[in-house]
């Protein structure tokens, strides 16, 4: 049987040579097991001297590959890509960063083998080292996504995982542009294992999700695994439209009971602004789900390919 790795990169030419090494200590428990293995790098339009360092490797080993974009996709392409390219009958999917450690493919690989499981999936158990706003605003995400939606995404959850290939052949059935992969890979089902570990700080190098990144993505997560946004939307137009029934019943009864006392302009524009700004906010969640609905009809390629080999 053939193991694939994929290894989506983007600006990690100081991890290339590190993962590699790290992957071969495992070397022996593949070959106790009777499975070849292939390393297949994902080249996300990295500007530095990722893919020189991966073409170094193929030529010392055979069995390393690297798919090269055309420009920077992103990780949920990197991640379609890799899928599409591999040949394995058994695939992995780990970061270069060696946050995702190599040293659990054994295990992983005698779940899927031994154990019956179609996938493997890893979670993180604590966030040492992560800056604390950033530990706070993940784990809000995920018990908020898991409320909004049907499709359950496990706190802590990790892009690293070990999948058969009809596990596979069945996220690659979902073609959507605008992926969020955790979800995708809880929707699609299966029986699926999970392992903790402690994080894992990057070997080398510098992170390349900012804040503002991380939290495009999780919006990316909500709108592509919930309609709740929408049916807020709703409820809050039914609220106001209540709310304003009311203030007209109000308004009226004063009249016949008090006159017409002066109005008060401060709370007037007060309450023009709340409901302008309840209005622009549920037009904004509207927005957000045409506008992927726009991006998925134009039919866009989820990647350009520049190299390959």
């Amino acid at each position: 049987m053939l193991l694939s790795l994929i290894v989506p990169c983007y600006n990690e030419e100081e991890n290339i040579v590190d993962f590699y090494d790290e992957v071969l200590k495992q070397e022996p428990s593949f070959k106790k097991a009777q499975v070849e293995l292939e390393i297949l790098y994902v080249n996300d339009g990295s500007t530095d001297h990722t893919a020189d360092r991966v073409r170094e490797l193929h030529e010392r080993d055979p069995r390393v590959h690297l798919v090269g974009f055309s420009r920077n996709f992103g990780k949920e392409a990197a991640i379609y890509a890799g899928l599409q390219k591999a040949s394995g009958d058994i695939l992995a999917l780990l970061d270069c960063d060696l946050q995702d450690p190599p040293s659990l493919l054994p295990q992983m690989l005698q779940a899927i083998m031994e154990e019956g499981y179609d996938s493997v999936a890893t979670r993180r158990v604590s966030r040492k080292g992560e800056p604390p706003i950033r530990s706070f605003f993940a784990r809000r995400f995920y018990r908020l996504i898991n409320r909004m939606s049907r499709t359950e995404i496990v706190d802590g959850a990790r892009d690293y995982r070990m999948m058969t290939r009809r596990f596979v052949d069945a996220i690659l059935s979902l073609s959507e542009i605008n992926r969020f992969s955790k979800g995708i890979f809880s929707w699609v089902g299966f029986e699926t294992k999970w392992m903790e570990y402690e994080n894992i700080e990057r070997r080398k190098g510098e992170t390349k999700w900012s804040f503002w990144k991380l939290f495009a993505y999780a919006i990316e997560g909500i709108i592509g695994f919930s309609t709740a946004p929408l049916s807020f939307a709703s409820f809050m137009g039914v609220l106001f439209c209540l709310l304003a029934l009311v203030f007209i019943v109000f308004i009226i009864v004063r009249k016949l009971l008090f006159g017409d006392p002066t109005s008060g302009w401060p709370s007037l524009v007060c309450i023009i602004s709340l409901v302008s700004g309840v209005q622009l906010f549920c037009l904004g969640i509207v927005g957000q789900y045409l506008a992927k609905t726009y991006m998925e009809v134009k039919n866009r390629p989820i990647y350009i390919v520049k190299d390959e080999f």
